[in-house]
């Protein structure tokens, strides 16, 4: 195959089937919409309910979309969840490992009880869902991983030992997991992102002197919007990026650069 050969088909996700923990809230939910943009069909696995936003706005592109109330840290959830998506779509092409908490103290007082909670759901939760979806990917000898990573993947942090070492983890898994099955034409990849405006962030955003800290440290001058991530989302998850494998890739507005 040559130049010549690439056309923008190569970012269509048409016919495809995606799964997006947590895709009905945050920035789960524009993972799942911009994967439905580009033709893929959704499962949206969440412990939250989705009262149908999500899923009109995901019907709305013309594809079709399913919807599981679980919580994918009980045992057994990332098995069901997985053959559940195989049932009701037909095939697994695609899985965003979006899910996550995030839970804030001072390292006296962040105790077993948070550690435990956070690793279950960040870290335990795609690690298994990653195990189950690979099975049938590899029998298909094609797929995606793409695990939603963080700036945390790289830096400490305060306040936050549980999800700095999650998010390392995820970065951690991110490579073994390429290492192990690029040879069947898998890709693994995870997609970090900055600092963006979402109602997790409200609390900072709203105090001036620390939203404005956090400003000054992003060349790009501004919090990032949602809809900053559909574009990267929909590069990982198609034919286009086929040859990018165990990547971590930034989107944060330059903030690693300072």
């Amino acid at each position: 195959m040559g130049i010549q050969d690439f056309t923008m088909d190569f970012f269509s996700l048409k016919g495809k089937n995606a799964i997006v923990t947590g895709g009905n809230t945050g920035l789960g939910q524009s993972f799942a919409l911009a994967l439905a943009k580009a033709g893929a069909n959704l499962f949206i696995p969440s412990i939250l309910d989705d009262n149908g936003t999500t899923k009109d706005l995901i019907e709305a592109e013309g594809v079709g979309c399913e919807f599981m109330k679980i919580d994918i840290t009980d045992g057994g959830a990332p098995k069901k969840i997985i053959e559940t998506c195989v049932v009701k779509l037909g095939a697994i092409d695609i899985l965003v490992n979006s899910a996550g908490i995030s839970l804030l103290a001072e390292v006296e007082k962040f105790g077993r009880e948070q550690w435990d909670k956070m690793v279950s759901i960040n870290l335990t939760a795609a690690f298994e869902l990653s195990f189950e979806a690979s099975k049938f990917m590899i029998a298909q000898k094609s797929g995606k991983i793409i695990n939603i990573c963080s700036l945390f993947s790289f830096l400490g942090g305060q306040w936050s030992p549980a999800y700095a070492s999650t998010k390392h983890g995820l970065a951690g898994l991110t490579k073994t997991y390429c290492d192990e099955l690029a040879q069947y034409n898998i890709q693994v990849n995870g997609i970090a992102p900055g600092y963006y405006a979402t109602a997790i962030t409200e609390r900072t955003r709203s105090n001036p002197e620390t939203n404005q800290r956090i400003i000054d440290h992003i060349p790009a001058g501004r919090w990032g919007e949602t809809m900053d991530l559909m574009g990267t989302t929909i590069f990982l998850a198609s034919k286009a990026s086929d040859y990018v494998n165990g990547h971590i890739l930034v989107v944060d507005g330059g903030y690693l650069v300072r």
